[in-house]
């Protein structure tokens, strides 16, 4: 069987607060300076853990940003559930908003998006930070079939990818502002395309 990746164990403990220290001092760092001034020896400073353990435990920058999205994934708030699927996506775009316009937030998301672009566990980690988001919030999706809301054959990880598609667009290229009313914009879109049956497999 082969060996876990570097920072995929999960254990309790000692290790658990370990693990929290290291990722705030590193998404601290990633907010102020940027994946390329990632330093692991400064981390295991700030953290106040041994640099060895981080070291064995992370080994590179790069492992370093996937283990904090990983976390970030994994402690995210989960879907609605308010028996309508054009409420359902509104929370979804609202809380994508939410996220983005987060002073800290947003800026680790930017810095860490970066390193997705020039280096590689980076990238698989932000794929694996989308994918369970939108695997969470495609219940809404799945829910809207069932209540007949939404075409039968609908693809829900589609729509979850429609109503937060144009937000990060705005985020990342256009700089337009990103609020409640963006957030609506995004939904409405996204729940009209799925009702004309754009998104049906």
């Amino acid at each position: 069987m082969a060996a876990p990746q570097p920072g995929a164990v999960r254990p309790g403990g000692r290790t658990a607060r370990v693990r929290e220290a290291v990722l705030r001092a590193a998404g601290d760092a990633l907010v102020e300076k940027g994946f390329d001034a990632l330093d692991l020896a400064e981390i295991a400073r700030v953290a106040e853990v041994g640099k060895t353990t981080v070291y064995r435990r992370w080994g590179t920058p790069g492992t370093l940003a996937a283990d904090l999205l990983d976390e970030m994934a994994e402690s995210s708030l989960p879907r609605a559930r308010t028996g309508s699927v054009d409420q359902d996506l509104r929370d979804n775009a609202r809380l994508v908003v939410k996220t983005l316009t987060d002073p800290r937030q947003g800026r680790l998301f930017k810095a860490l998006i970066a390193a997705s672009l020039c280096n590689e566990q980076a990238a698989q980690a932000l794929y694996r930070f989308y994918a369970v988001r939108i695997d969470e919030w495609a219940g809404c999706v799945t829910d809207a079939v069932e209540r007949g809301e939404l075409p039968a054959g609908t693809d829900p990880r589609r729509v979850i990818a429609a109503v937060s598609a144009p937000l990060y667009y705005a985020f990342l290229n256009t700089g337009e502002p990103l609020n409640d009313a963006a957030a609506d914009r995004a939904a409405a879109g996204a729940l009209a395309a799925a009702r004309a049956g754009i998104f049906s497999r």
